[in-house]
């Protein structure tokens, strides 16, 4: 559950910071808190903003705006104008506020809704088995996370709120409002 006192006011700057399991840096993303509903907490991502992670820097294709459920074992991102893909889901862990600041653990399976007739599914299996062994994850988290990749890939697919379009559209609209270009 989200630590209220650990988010900051909405129009707040941001950074989301991903690790892998072992506590290794992964993605940062530089965002803007944008509040919260009944499905947890967004933030925000304009066009041109950065991206970075070990080798890798790179500018936001596009706005985009992500949810952090409650639960903490996902960060589901929506994309306004991305070329191939609408939702991008990182399947993860311990996912939160800390310091004022987003985080999680990057657990590699991924929900995808691409905009080609790839339609649903869920990415990166390879590198869930590979890392999986290779970090030690608990047989409990495996089989947990397993079921949420399962789960989001049926609701995105049956576009049940808050995939469902009109949800993003809402914090996307907000985004323009806190954070103008």
């Amino acid at each position: 559950m989200t630590d209220d006192s650990q988010r900051p006011a909405p129009g707040t700057p941001v950074v989301f910071l991903w690790r892998k399991w072992d506590g290794s840096p992964h993605w940062e993303h530089d965002c803007v808190f944008l509040g919260s509903d009944r499905w947890g907490d967004w933030v925000g991502q304009r066009s041109g903003w950065r991206s970075a992670r070990p080798a890798r820097d790179v500018a936001s294709d596009g706005d985009n705006v992500t949810l952090m459920p409650p639960g903490g074992e996902y960060a589901a991102t929506f994309n306004a104008t991305h070329p191939r893909t609408a939702i991008y889901i990182d399947v993860a862990w311990d996912v939160r506020w800390q310091d004022g600041a987003p985080t999680g653990i990057d657990m590699d399976l991924d929900v995808v809704r691409s905009h080609d007739e790839r339609g649903v599914w869920i990415d990166d299996r390879d590198e869930w088995d590979e890392h999986r062994e290779r970090y030690g994850y608990p047989a409990a988290i495996v089989d947990r996370l397993e079921q949420v990749a399962l789960d989001l890939q049926r609701d995105v697919g049956a576009e049940t709120v808050p995939f469902d379009g009109a949800t993003a559209a809402h914090w996307l609209a907000e985004l323009d409002r806190l954070a103008p270009i």
